[in-house]
């Protein structure tokens, strides 16, 4: 159900990591638990992020979260179509990245969780 090719946090955000670049989005229980997304409050490029801060907010129906970096580095791009079509995320949350970032340290994965891992602890 999780695609294994990327790492998982607790706070279910995904993120798959392509050299020192990654993509972040947010998981199918994340946005089941969510419900209907009306709007993604995300940085602008050039921000540095640290591993576990917010970097930005997700708003539905139900509630408003804030969205947590599963690793440290600078915020290179945005996926901007987010902006007037945040309920791609309901749709594929797994297909929807959020923010693409240039890494600080690629291999430090150390927190975070497999596929395994992460479909045990929704359960």
């Amino acid at each position: 159900m999780y695609p294994a090719d990327r790492k998982y946090t607790k706070d279910h955000e995904w993120i798959r990591i392509g050299g020192t670049t990654a993509e972040i989005g947010i998981t199918d229980f994340a946005q089941q638990q969510l419900g209907d997304v009306v709007f993604v409050d995300l940085p602008e490029p050039g921000k540095s992020i640290a591993a576990g801060d917010s970097f930005g907010s997700i708003e539905s129906v139900k509630a408003v979260s804030e969205l947590y970096a599963p690793m440290s580095g600078e915020v290179v791009e945005v996926n901007s179509s987010l902006k007037d079509h945040p309920e791609v995320i309901n749709k594929d949350p797994h297909g929807t990245w959020m923010i693409k970032v240039r890494l600080t340290n690629a291999a430090d994965t150390g927190a975070l969780l497999d596929s395994g891992q992460y479909q045990d602890l929704t359960k």
